[in-house]
């Protein structure tokens, strides 16, 4: 049986550019569902705040798949901050870290309904004052592949070297803000090293882009979905 999949955006992301994926993985015979966010549900989480809106959402999104299913599991695909963002949501620690979630909910344990998790270019570090927080609690409290049931897939892509020359510019410095050296190779947005964790199934894709551009590859080209979809089946 193949377990339906919930695909999470990333930062600042609404749902609508998740649907080419959404469809490639359909075709592959995967029943996929994307978080409905819209670009505005970031805005409370602007700043370094509390992730809690998202987390919420996703925590929607899920139990209504396995509802719909009659499922009791479900795989689990991050896009970039969407990748930490799930570690958060599989954990057994409470998330309470800031001030305004005191007495809210914040504590979801979901690691047993999770078969396979699948980040793709997700920063699971960074050294941006902003993420810092939010990725200090996920790097302590659940360090590399943490959870033994689970099925870790990190994907990151290696089209772009950050250096000082026209178009690597802005690479170089998201890299640089992210694992402290800006001249490696990652997607444009996140170097290959950031995008791995110790203990999990690590692959590298060359020539794929963090964020979908015309003509371009990146993680939701059907082409490249079909790749790391096969961890899912």
């Amino acid at each position: 049986m193949v377990l339906p999949t919930v695909i999470l955006p990333g930062y600042l992301a609404g749902s609508p550019p998740y649907q080419e994926m959404e469809q490639g993985l359909r075709q592959l015979g995967v029943p996929t569902v994307t978080v409905p966010l819209k670009r505005r549900d970031w805005f409370p989480t602007v700043g370094g705040r509390s992730m809690l809106p998202i987390l919420q959402r996703l925590d929607q999104t899920v139990k209504q798949v396995m509802h719909e299913t009659g499922s009791d599991r479900i795989n689990l695909v991050g896009h970039s901050a969407g990748g930490w963002i799930g570690r958060i949501y599989l954990g057994d620690i409470p998330y309470d870290i800031h001030p305004g979630d005191a007495g809210k909910p914040c504590l979801w344990q979901a690691h047993p309904q999770v078969g396979t998790f699948v980040t793709l270019g997700t920063p699971h570090v960074s050294q941006e004052r902003w993420t810092k927080r939010n990725l200090d609690f996920v790097k302590l409290n659940y360090p590399g592949a943490f959870y033994a049931t689970l099925r870790y897939v990190c994907v990151a892509g290696k089209s772009v070297y950050g250096d000082r020359s026209f178009g690597s510019w802005f690479a170089r410095s998201s890299y640089e803000l992210t694992c402290g050296q800006g001249n490696c190779w990652g997607d444009g947005i996140t170097p290959v090293e950031a995008a791995h964790l110790a203990g999990a199934e690590n692959i590298t894709l060359d020539g794929v882009l963090h964020s979908p551009r015309r003509g371009k590859l990146w993680y939701g080209s059907p082409e490249i979905v079909k790749v790391w979809a096969e961890y899912l089946t």
